[in-house]
């Protein structure tokens, strides 16, 4: 292969390669998140094992995952103090 051949090539080849990577589309929309009560409503209706399916189409597709997750973890150490402190309730009147 000449050096002529080898340039003309190479320039091909990053010529595709900076096509494929420019900005030319559009960059998805962020996602705007549910809001607070949403993601509350959310979370409890997974806790609890029902959900409509509009409800989760829509964090699917709107929700920001973070938020589900912390909801999550929030939600769980709520049930669990809850039913602690029940529990240290009924140990005491007992």
């Amino acid at each position: 292969m000449t050096k002529l051949a080898f340039v003309q090539r190479h320039s091909v080849m990053s010529k595709k390669l900076n096509d494929k990577h420019s900005n030319k589309d559009p960059l998805p929309e962020e996602r705007q998140g549910t809001g607070f009560w949403n993601v509350v409503q959310s979370v409890g209706a997974a806790m609890i094992g029902v959900q409509s399916r509009k409800n989760r189409e829509r964090d699917f597709t709107q929700g920001k995952p973070i938020h589900f997750i912390i909801g999550g973890l929030v939600g769980t150490a709520l049930f669990l103090l809850v039913i602690w402190l029940l529990v240290q309730y009924l140990l005491a009147t007992s």
